[in-house]
């Protein structure tokens, strides 16, 4: 645990280098939240129905943003290599590297997400579920999207391959995600999608740093 924690705080360390990089995901997913509205009246009903899925495919957009420089820079520096011969298992180290960015990219769109429930017209208890779905499903797409990028990690042309890869394995958490916030503003109960969003969740943290170690392996060995 002292190595992952280790890893977890290089991670930190290095986003402070980089503060300009990793505000990306934030103003992305900003953008594409607030200028949807542009398109569509402001009193229209319409706004209050998209807001879901606007928003959920904003952080499924701004997840695949540093999808591509998870493993890419440790490559490039040698330090993936160190990590691969290390005696922790790896799979261990890639959970804390995955952590430090849903921390560093995820976490700030779970924060905004409230207001821009409020902005685009939803009301307290679909925000609510808005948070606590997101809060469940970002982690599942950071979890994804590292494990597409360990596979793609020696690839010359990764950047075209990761959203051919990525996103059929992320749209089952936006289908839950958005599916939990309409139930919610329907008047209906938005356990079900929940639990499934928990249930990914579960799946993603156990399954994926194993599948993600395997692929490093393969890719470098």
């Amino acid at each position: 645990m002292s190595a992952a924690g280790a890893i977890f705080r290089r991670e930190l360390q290095i986003a402070l280098r980089r503060r300009a990089e990793w505000a990306q995901p934030l103003v992305f997913y900003g953008i594409v939240a607030l200028l949807f509205p542009l398109g569509i009246a402001p009193e229209s009903p319409a706004l209050k129905t998209f807001a879901p899925a606007i928003i959920w495919v904003g952080a499924l957009l701004a997840a695949l943003l540093g999808v591509e420089r998870l493993f890419r820079a440790d490559l490039d520096d040698g330090s993936l290599e160190q990590l691969l011969i290390a005696e922790v298992p790896l799979a261990l180290l890639i959970a804390a590297k995955l952590a430090a960015q849903w921390l560093l990219t995820a976490a700030p769109l779970v924060i905004a997400s409230p207001l821009l429930g409020y902005g685009l017209g939803l009301e307290t208890g679909p925000v609510i579920v808005l948070f606590w779905s997101l809060l469940l499903g970002t982690p599942t797409l950071i979890f994804t999207g590292g494990f597409a990028a360990a596979l793609t990690v020696g690839a010359p042309r990764a950047g075209l391959m990761l959203p051919i890869l990525v996103l059929p394995l992320m749209t089952p958490a936006v289908i839950f995600g958005g599916g939990a916030v309409r139930a919610a503003a329907a008047g209906l109960s938005p356990e079900a999608p929940l639990y499934f969003l928990g249930a990914l969740l579960a799946l993603s943290l156990t399954l994926l740093p194993m599948a993600a170690a395997g692929a490093l392996r393969n890719a470098l060995g």
